[in-house]
């Protein structure tokens, strides 16, 4: 197997009797650095919110400290209201997430193989593309009868286009000879983008997939800001509304712990999905 193939990530089946590496865990010591970063980051905060820092442009009066807020997580741990919030914007996320998904995959392959596709498609995606998730929230309500729906579109819309673009990259990223050489051997159209196309582009796809998970946490909270009655990006606000600024920062950490781990179990699906990626990369 030459080194090219590999680096344009197509796929590898292992030896019988010998195992596909995936990435190896981090290091003691990188572990060690990140949470003495995490550590210096908390020290920083309740520094702050302790002795109320005023900076002129940027103020800690109002802050609460890590203390208060962990007093105040735990109040929500005990909260019946919690699993409806968390099971609200965990269907939201993952309902938008995945129709985006399917739909900016299957229109990424068309765009990156098909001239006449990325004629007929690339230009209206471009106009979309920069607008904002707060600025659909209006005509998503106005076009769909749920609020529900109204939610999960907006998620989709703000995990589309990272998947698209990515999906683009990737497909356009795959070597010509590799395509080549797969015509000569006889493939046609569908055992090309099965074998060749698709493995080629996953490493591009997974990336995008990641962004745009976290990206659909993004307009998620936008969404239920404005239109929700449950969910972590209500309680945040609401919060706000009733100057409850332990909750405040309990909902912003929950937001970030969730918006992380979602976008960790993608990439690790995508590990799975992509042995033949290097085991040493960094992370």
């Amino acid at each position: 197997m030459s080194a090219s193939v590999i680096e344009t990530g197509a796929p590898i089946r292992a030896p019988r009797g010998r195992a596909v590496r995936l990435p190896r865990t981090l290091p003691l010591g990188r572990l060690a650095l990140r949470g003495l970063a995490l550590g210096l980051s908390l020290l920083a905060w309740h520094v702050a919110a302790r002795y109320r820092l005023d900076l002129g442009l940027v103020t800690f009066r109002n802050v609460p400290t890590p203390a208060a807020a962990a007093q105040a997580a735990w109040a929500l741990l005990h909260a019946p209201a919690l699993p409806t919030h968390l099971g609200a914007s965990l269907a939201r996320v993952l309902s938008g997430f995945l129709a985006a998904l399917v739909v900016g995959v299957a229109l990424g392959l068309a765009i990156g193989r098909s001239r006449s596709a990325r004629d007929l498609l690339w230009p209206p995606l471009e106009v979309l593309r920069p607008i904002p998730a707060v600025a659909w929230i209006p005509l998503a309500i106005l076009m769909f009868p749920s609020s529900e729906v109204s939610m999960a579109f907006i998620t989709f819309t703000g995990a589309l286009f990272p998947i698209l673009l990515n999906t683009v990259h990737g497909v356009e990223s795959v070597h010509p000879r590799l395509v080549a050489a797969a015509r000569s051997l006889g493939a046609g159209d569908a055992a090309i983008l099965r074998e060749v196309i698709l493995p080629g582009a996953t490493p591009s796809i997974v990336t995008g997939a990641a962004i745009g998970m976290g990206t659909a946490w993004f307009c998620l909270v936008t969404a239920e800001m404005i239109s929700g009655q449950y969910g972590i990006g209500y309680f945040t606000w609401e919060s706000y509304t009733l100057q409850n600024y332990d909750d405040i920062v309990v909902g912003m950490l929950l937001i970030g712990v969730l918006g992380m781990g979602s976008s960790l179990i993608v990439r690790w699906l995508g590990a799975r999905a992509t042995p033949w990626i290097g085991a040493g990369g960094q992370r």
